[in-house]
């Protein structure tokens, strides 16, 4: 059997035509029997896609062309399974929602850092280091010393830095989230706004745990990926935790044995925020997952 990969991947570049463009990915995907979530923008494309080596990389080159942007940053590892049921290339606004409108491409990022460099970075007492993922995804792992906004949308990441960002006046920050994506625009944003040092971990805290592990490593729990895999640790091992199809938060282990935790219907952070009728929803969904997995088919779930 053809060994299976998954790769990562992100470009910020102007785009025209993006629903062609779009239609045109779409379809050599679906053709190849590639898998996972692409999403377009005028400012670019930003996604993550699985499937055998040879499909993927030819599914990689012809995105390099169609978007004519051979700089496209790719981050690959090899997997067991594919953690997508189907191809989804989806047009928004933004490849990544930010939700500053002052934004340009042209405007620079932090100074990029390698993973090998980072530890020192981050132990430097004149660094504030700053995770920029949702408050989800901190929960189950993060860099040590790390601070959390606590934001429950990257969008939201503006707003706390204009509501925080005196108290770590003269500092330099260093700023992370899963494969450098955000910190493309996060980064650019400190700046604009007076920060003078903004550091950004290169290929973000994926290409970190390729590089790290042990005693060595400064990260602490595992990383929350958007696929079936729920999350990783070292060297892009499978993670332990499993995700609630109802508001899509990561569970570790022990939550599973909350009084609140339903498989497919609810856990702690969700059961007062959802009424009986999503609920009842829910349940109907999980028994039509289990009623697949009796026959041998495989259920699209959530992604």
């Amino acid at each position: 059997m053809e060994s299976l990969k998954v790769a990562s991947l992100y470009c910020f570049t102007k785009l025209d035509l993006v629903s062609e463009k779009r239609d045109n990915i779409f379809r050599i995907c679906k053709n190849l029997d590639v898998k996972g979530l692409i999403i377009m923008a005028s400012e670019g494309i930003n996604g993550t896609i699985a499937g055998e080596m040879k499909k993927v990389d030819i599914v990689i080159r012809n995105i390099k062309e169609i978007m004519n942007c051979d700089q496209i940053n790719l981050k690959q590892s090899l997997i067991k399974e594919i953690p997508f049921g189907r191809i989804k290339v989806k047009i928004k606004k933004e490849i990544v929602t930010f939700g500053v409108d002052e934004m340009s491409m042209a405007e620079q990022p932090g100074i990029y850092v390698e993973p090998k460099d980072w530890n020192t970075l981050i132990r430097d007492e004149n660094v504030v280091t700053i995770d920029t993922r949702n408050d989800y995804e901190v929960a189950i792992g993060s860099f040590i010393g790390a601070i959390n906004p606590n934001t429950e949308n990257f969008s939201d990441f503006p707003k706390w830095w204009r509501k925080n960002g005196k108290q770590y006046k003269g500092k330099s920050v260093a700023m992370f989230c899963t494969g450098g994506v955000r910190c493309e625009k996060s980064t650019k944003y400190l700046l604009k706004h007076g920060v003078r040092k903004v550091y950004h971990l290169k290929g973000g805290i994926l290409n970190y745990l390729e590089n790290y592990e042990g005693n060595e490593s400064q990260w602490e729990g595992e990383c929350f990926v958007f696929d079936q895999r729920v999350s990783v640790g070292s060297n892009i091992e499978n993670g332990s935790c499993s995700l609630c199809f109802a508001c899509r938060h990561p569970l570790r282990s022990y939550e599973l044995n909350h009084p609140y935790y339903e498989e497919g219907v609810s856990c702690q952070h969700c059961y007062e925020k959802t009424g009986f009728e999503r609920k009842r929803n829910f349940r109907e969904r999980q028994k039509q997952i289990k009623l697949s997995a009796l026959k041998g088919m495989k259920h699209l779930k959530y992604f």
